[in-house]
């Protein structure tokens, strides 16, 4: 007995002296291997920084970063908002196969995939997060302990081993839409304009506003919010390098730079168009790796096209690992880069309270954008949007009629399909849809579109309701693999059909809504959500006895084509027991129909009852508050 617990100390002697030796190799080996510096801003799109062009904007560090590195033209948020974008960056899986699109709804992923700093940590890296985490999983604590060696607001390379490398991410919120748009005026003035010199704050008449917005001293007093926020995020990046520099760290660090989707405004942070995905994305070599460049170093500007997708893949290669292979983005430096790609496909989903679904093909000029759910506008109803100042100035001149077309068509239901010519139109003022001379390139984009959707394997295109009862047993990402649980080509075909209108679609969509598949059914009854009323007159039988549908999205979507073009009190009763669903992700689909009836009135004393109760989640509430807002039962103050 004796000797074999002698022998069992003695293995366990040895194999902690193995993981010793094991991890002093890896650090050996790491030292030779880059530190890596993640500089990342919120909400900014690359029209409002110096060195893409804005001779308003006063970002002289960024300005430096792409003088003395590589700037590109061409980068891409495969979201539109924070949390999904996130979710992309920290796996390097697109939020369409993991069924992360949602804004933090943290529904369960495979355990094989980790957050890619694991991977760093396994050769050798010390990993820090400072400090927005917000990566749309579910057991994000864990996932978070797992990715990082530290992730906190003082989280820095200070805390690494001596000679140990780092890969430090440095967050800043400077940018973020709540400085720019959504907090107070008063806010804004002690957070972010009392905190520049003067010198460097800009006046309300020193820069263009985009066409989309009525250029009078309201909106001009809210936009210089934005010039001012990027300037003190610039003042801020300042900082950081300084302390890079002065801790003798610089010249054996590469640096990334990078804003988390496009501008936190109107239009832009949520909306599935260029203004919403394009960021401004810059690489700084120092002289020690300058070789590692595909493209050179010091002023270069490449039109490359690249998105999240390719950052996890990229680093880790870096690093020295393997890559796993659920990561399909591209190797964009070093040796075993990998070819460059001709289009992307990126994706918009529900943000906050709202749902969406925009899927987006870019060859980096051309842009084009398929709506599923055009029946709401851009300027969708959205809580966090709402209580802005810059929002409720442009909905109340909407009301009084100041607007121009393009300003009020961010009022109006979207169109199905838009194609915006970025070179030339780099605000997105002209579809090009229905142009004879653009046909040829709206025949390549739909066709990109589908046969990307296709081999994706879009799991979105599951109602969220679906997507949070999957994830209570499986995951998105391994459910939507199985095509007898997911048949996604027949799902597809119907889903194709919503947004276009007249008989022809309509007599497909009354087909598809006798399917057998309840996810075709729901897609059937979501696509006469866009149809005028006569093609709803025509089906109402048909739509009338989708009512006692089993599948209660297709219910509900029908109960609401149905009341607002009937307004039959059966339909409104219907509606209003959706609304008190115990299931927050129906109640929310039903209040969230609701922005968009024209007769709001019979639901007000309900949704009054569900904003008041305590046991509704955020969105939920969020889309009650939205709604109430509408209808003049709850200002500002109250919400």
């Amino acid at each position: 007995m004796k000797s074999a617990n002698r022998l069992k100390k003695l293995k366990s002697t040895i194999l902690l002296i193995l993981i010793g030796i094991f991890v002093k190799i890896n650090l050996l080996i790491a030292q030779d291997r880059p530190n890596i510096l993640w500089i990342t801003i919120e909400d900014t799109s690359p029209q409002f920084i110096g060195c893409y062009g804005n001779d308003d904007a006063s970002t002289p560090v960024i300005d430096k970063l792409a003088q003395e590195g590589v700037r590109f033209t061409n980068a891409f948020s495969t979201g539109t908002v924070c949390s999904p974008s996130r979710s992309t960056i920290i796996t390097g899986v697109r939020t369409y196969k993991m069924g992360t699109g949602n804004h933090r709804s943290k529904y369960s992923i495979p355990d094989y995939i980790h957050g890619f700093p694991y991977y760093l940590k396994q050769q050798g890296y010390y990993t820090t997060n400072n400090s927005k985490t917000d990566y749309n999983v579910a057991n994000s604590k864990s996932f978070i302990k797992d990715a990082w060696n530290e992730s906190s607001n003082t989280a820095s390379w200070t805390g690494r081993e001596k000679d140990q490398p780092f890969f430090a991410v440095f967050n800043f919120n400077e940018s973020h839409q709540s400085r720019t748009m959504t907090q107070p005026y008063d806010w804004y003035l002690e957070n972010v304009h009392n905190q520049l010199p003067i010198a460097d704050r800009i006046e309300e008449n020193a820069f263009d506003l985009p066409p989309f917005y009525l250029d009078n001293p309201q909106m001009r007093k809210q936009f210089a919010r934005v010039y001012n926020s990027i300037k003190l995020t610039d003042n801020r990046i300042g900082e950081l390098l300084a302390k890079l520099e002065s801790d003798n760290l610089k010249e054996n660090t590469i640096i990334f730079f990078y804003a988390d989707h496009g501008e936190g405004i109107p239009r832009g942070k949520t909306n599935g168009i260029n203004l919403g995905y394009r960021v401004p994305f810059i690489i700084w070599f120092p002289e020690k790796y300058k070789q590692l460049s595909p493209w050179g170093t010091a002023g270069i500007v490449s039109d490359e096209l690249i998105n999240f997708e390719d950052l996890a893949p990229t680093i880790i290669n870096l690093a020295g690992g393997k890559i796993p292979d659920h990561m399909v983005g591209r190797i964009l430096i070093g040796p075993q880069r990998t070819p460059e790609t001709t289009h992307l496909l990126l994706s918009s989903d529900r943000s906050d309270n709202a749902p969406d679904l925009v899927r987006t093909v870019t060859d980096g000029r051309f842009v084009y954008s398929r709506n599923f759910l055009p029946y709401m506008p851009q300027m969708r109803y959205i809580r966090y949007m709402e209580i802005g100042e810059i929002m409720q100035q442009m909905r109340d001149d909407y009301l009084h009629d100041k607007l121009n077309a393009l300003q009020r068509s961010l009022f109006l239901p979207r169109e199905s399909e838009v194609l915006y010519d970025i070179n030339n139109d780099i605000w997105e003022e002209h579809n090009l849809v229905d142009l004879p001379e653009y046909q040829n390139v709206l025949q390549k984009m739909r066709g990109l579109l589908n046969e990307e959707l296709i081999e994706a394997r879009d799991v979105h295109f599951l109602p969220e309701y679906e997507i949070a009862s999957i994830s209570k047993r499986t995951s998105a990402y391994e459910y939507r693999l199985d095509p007898e649980k997911y048949p996604f080509e027949a799902i597809y075909k119907a889903a194709s059909l919503s947004g276009m209108k007249g008989p022809e679609i309509a007599h497909r969509q009354a087909q598809f809504l006798k399917n057998n598949s309840k996810i075709i059914r729901y897609w059937a009854a979501v696509g006469f959500l866009s149809q005028d009323f006569r093609q709803i007159d025509t089906y109402r039988t048909l739509l009338t006895e989708a009512l006692e549908d089993d599948y209660p999205p297709v219910a509900v979507t029908a109960a609401t084509v149905l009341y607002n073009n009937f307004e039959s009190r059966h339909e409104m009763e219907l509606l209003k027991s959706y609304c008190k669903s115990d299931n927050m992700e129906l109640a929310l689909l039903t209040i969230n129909y609701l922005l968009y009836v024209k007769n709001k009135s019979p639901f007000i004393e309900t949704i009054e009852k569900i904003y008041n109760s305590s046991d509704r989640d955020y969105n939920v509430k969020s889309a009650c508050s939205s709604f109430l807002r509408i209808t003049g039962k709850l200002d500002l103050l109250e919400d």
